[in-house]
């Protein structure tokens, strides 16, 4: 799992829960260094290993965040992407994280998914965007906003254990949700909401977008 400052704490933790129950499994938390990375909600989460001293992976995920979009000109960070899903059996992001991939050269002629406010600029970086919670292409997983980090972690256990330990995996954690309002996706709230909230999510991310898209297309 990769950790950045202002990571949006629950597009991490929520598929590093599930994986961390996959069996003879261990679960590395990696940054730049090793002290406290403050995320989105005020709290810090503890890296186990530094981008330099990563061993081989079987699974690379980058969560999303407001994180992501100061971090998307940071060359360790994309270096460290690149070198590890050169080798990694899956290659993963949730909500806003598939801007690091692609920003990495990853997501070229991909399909991915990301946080439906966001769509419309990771499609400049040449990614075929989807508009579903998990999305497969290849050894690529993806996964939309926050929440479905969870739905991607026990998409992608199915997909490496079985759909037997998955199932499991789920009822452990409860993974029943019954939301308290109708209005989570941009198909069931109201327009201008919608509206609303994706051009204050993209305002500021449009010139950092654009200069990753550059980067990408020179």
């Amino acid at each position: 799992m990769v950790l950045f400052p202002n990571v949006t704490q629950l597009d991490l933790t929520g598929p590093a829960q599930v994986f961390s129950r996959w069996p003879n499994t261990e679960l590395h938390l990696v940054a730049a260094t090793l002290d406290p990375v403050v995320t989105d909600a005020g709290f810090a989460l503890v890296p186990t290993v530094t981008f330099a001293d990563c061993p081989p992976v079987d699974v690379v995920c980058v969560p999303g965040g407001d994180g992501v979009f100061e971090n998307l000109e940071n060359e360790e960070l994309l270096a460290f992407v690149r070198r590890t899903a050169a080798e990694a059996a899956w290659v993963t992001s949730v909500c806003t994280g598939a801007f690091v991939l692609a920003a990495a050269g990853v997501l070229r002629e991909r399909k991915a998914a990301t946080h439906w406010a966001s769509r419309e600029l990771l499609s400049t970086l040449g990614v075929e965007v989807v508009a579903e919670r998990v999305v497969y292409d290849g050894n690529v997983v993806t996964g939309g906003g926050v929440t479905a980090g969870i739905d991607f972690a026990l998409s992608l256990t199915a997909a490496e254990l079985g759909e037997d330990v998955a199932r499991r995996l789920q009822l452990q954690f409860e993974y029943d949700p019954a939301p308290p309002f109708d209005a989570g996706s941009p198909d069931k709230a109201d327009p201008q909401l919608v509206a609303g909230i994706r051009e204050f999510v993209q305002a500021s991310r449009r010139d950092v977008v654009a200069r990753a898209a550059a980067r990408l297309a020179g």
